[in-house]
């Protein structure tokens, strides 16, 4: 249950045997059902999630009943809702599931107790976060010149399993389009 988890610790930094074995104590396993809501809007983010087995997705609502989605976290990878998880305030977005998936949960203040204890596991944590912040960058940036081909290619390019793991609506919602226009763009493709 832990050896995607270690083996992306030790992809990232040198790490010893003794310090993984500490952090993985700290995550606990959960198994969720497919559309299963980790947090609600509203709710204070206390939890961190590395992905083993399925995927993450966090959206909104707008008042219209439009969802657009923000993020999505596959095997091998992190997902919260950070600003809630950070700040302590009320998430703008929602958590879920969109697979039957296997997490490993750990709680924001075991999450922050190994950031300020265990100095790979701290390095860790700067990589996320400058990788998140540079990845939501050329998405922003790339997306506002990019026609609906071009965001297509661009997610092809950077998430090659995407398309065929995500619904067309979400998939849609990600990427700033129609669901009709994402299924004439894929057909031309």
């Amino acid at each position: 249950m832990y050896s995607l988890l270690k083996a992306f610790l030790k992809s990232r930094t040198s790490i010893n045997d003794a310090s993984l074995d500490i952090i993985c104590a700290h995550f606990e396993p959960v198994k969720t059902k497919r559309n299963e809501l980790l947090l609600s809007y509203s709710d204070i983010c206390q939890h961190y999630y590395f992905v083993n087995k399925g995927c993450i997705r966090l959206y909104t609502i707008n008042k219209e009943g439009v969802e657009t989605t923000r993020f999505f976290a596959f095997e091998g990878g992190f997902g919260t809702a950070l600003p809630s998880l950070i700040e302590q305030k009320p998430a703008c977005e929602y958590m879920q599931t969109i697979e039957k998936s296997e997490l490993l949960r750990i709680s924001r203040a075991h999450f922050y107790h190994l950031v300020d204890t265990v100095p790979p596991f701290a390095f860790i944590y700067r990589q996320i976060l400058e990788l998140g912040f540079i990845t939501a960058q050329k998405r922003i940036y790339g997306f506002q010149g990019f026609d609906a081909l071009g965001k297509v290619k661009w997610v092809i390019q950077h998430q090659p399993d995407f398309l065929s793991r995500v619904s067309n609506k979400m998939a849609a919602s990600y990427l700033g389009l129609s669901p009709s226009t994402l299924s004439r763009v894929k057909a031309r493709l």
